[in-house]
């Protein structure tokens, strides 16, 4: 990094106000908190953190130490690399994925992104410009020193975080320190809801990381000991048993906490953890808003991955998610004997019979009439397909 840029920083720092630490007037006052400059290896990530910036399963590994903040990136630049290929768009160095100025197909290349590629590209642009500019914004991280081992959890700012690494280790002519301004926090003040703000204040929030948000918030008035360590979804779960009710006094600073939401949003946010694991990484990996997945609870878990996947390869919108689902509670023909089938197997079975006097053209015009819509009828045949799949296995086992 430049000698400017170092300078620049130092007098960001000096001249750090209350706005800045966030905690409130008169927290410059308080000796405890304070503004440093931190080597890298002394800072990480929160665990628990409801966002999510790394893939789910980098996430885990890096968190249960399996790997360093380095081969973590080195494990995401690969899938990126994997993905590019694949789509005509191979890259060596990640300086390579900066627009072109005179690139015409920019915005049509952004549009098809897969989420990993997309990542990378802003940690790519948020790293060219702390190398540039310096980093303007500090981190905020928490003390959890012991003795003489200085450590700091990051409340606020991960995606800084990752993009200063990769400046460091996959950019060249890196001049660097490798140091980064921190607002430092007593571990007494840490505030999961001064973390919750800043991220409902940011944009890229998820539905799902929304959910473990409200989870972490009712888990921590409710008194559960929020675990230092990478936790997997059924440690958000228990909030489901869990409701503002039993801690009306914790209502307003909780629905403050996760944007100025209503109660109702708040529980149907909530009720998003119902989802089995691999829909809510799937869905979290892919955006997918809340309007849609409301609908997927609704049916038996072994179907929530396969529905979310249809959402995103289909890009169905809450109302075609709606009837698809609907269907599926009305198709679900259970898993005892002949005496419990029901008339929706039955229906089905007899159709199959009809199978030599149908052509493919009549079966996509009748399933357009019945739907209404070409996506949501090849999202049924998608589901048919599966069915018939399992249909298979089973008689093969018979």
């Amino acid at each position: 990094m430049a000698k400017g840029s170092t300078n620049r920083i130092d007098e960001l720092l000096a001249s750090v106000t209350t706005d800045l630490i966030g905690d409130g007037q008169g927290a410059l006052q308080d000796n405890s908190i304070r503004v440093e400059r931190l080597l890298l290896e002394m800072v990480r990530p929160d665990p628990v953190q409801p966002r999510r910036v790394l893939p789910e399963s980098i996430h885990l590994r890096f968190h249960n130490n399996h790997v360093t903040p380095t081969q973590a990136l080195r494990e995401l630049v690969q899938i990126v690399q994997i993905a590019a290929r694949q789509r005509g768009r191979p890259f060596n160095s990640v300086l390579e994925l900066l627009p072109k100025a005179d690139d015409e197909h920019e915005e049509e290349t952004a549009v098809n992104l897969s989420p990993e590629e997309q990542l990378l590209h802003d940690l790519v642009n948020l790293a060219v410009t702390i190398r540039d500019d310096g980093q303007v914004n500090p981190l905020t991280v928490v003390d959890v020193s012991q003795g003489v081992t200085r450590l700091f959890r990051i409340e606020t700012g991960e995606r800084r975080y990752w993009a200063t690494w990769l400046l460091r280790d996959f950019i060249p002519n890196y001049t660097g320190d490798g140091m980064s301004p921190c607002i430092i926090i007593p571990e007494r003040q840490s505030s999961v809801f001064r973390q919750a703000k800043e991220n409902t204040a940011r944009s890229g929030l998820t539905a799902i990381a929304l959910a473990r948000q409200a989870a972490l918030l009712l888990l921590t008035v409710h008194g559960y000991e929020i675990p230092a360590y990478a936790i997997g979804n059924d440690f958000y779960r228990q909030a489901l048993d869990l409701d503002l009710r039993s801690k009306r006094e914790y209502t307003d600073v909780i629905l403050s906490a996760m944007g100025g939401i209503k109660k109702g949003q708040f529980s149907a946010i909530k009720a998003l953890l119902r989802l089995s694991d691999e829909a809510l990484e799937l869905a979290d990996r892919h955006g997918v808003e809340e309007g849609k997945l409301r609908h997927v609870i609704s049916v038996q878990s072994e179907y929530h991955a396969e529905i979310v996947r249809q959402i995103v390869d289909f890009n169905l919108t809450s109302k075609q998610v709606k009837e698809l689902c609907e269907g599926e509670k009305n198709d679900d023909t259970g898993s005892d004997e002949f005496e419990r089938l029901s008339p929706a197997a039955l229906k089905i079975a007899k159709t199959t019979q009809a199978i030599p006097n149908t052509t493919p053209q009549e079966l996509a015009r009748a399933l357009i009439r019945q739907e209404g819509d070409p996506v949501v009828a090849r999202a049924r045949l998608h589901a048919m397909r599966k069915l018939i799949t399992e249909a298979e296995r089973y008689l093969a086992n018979e």
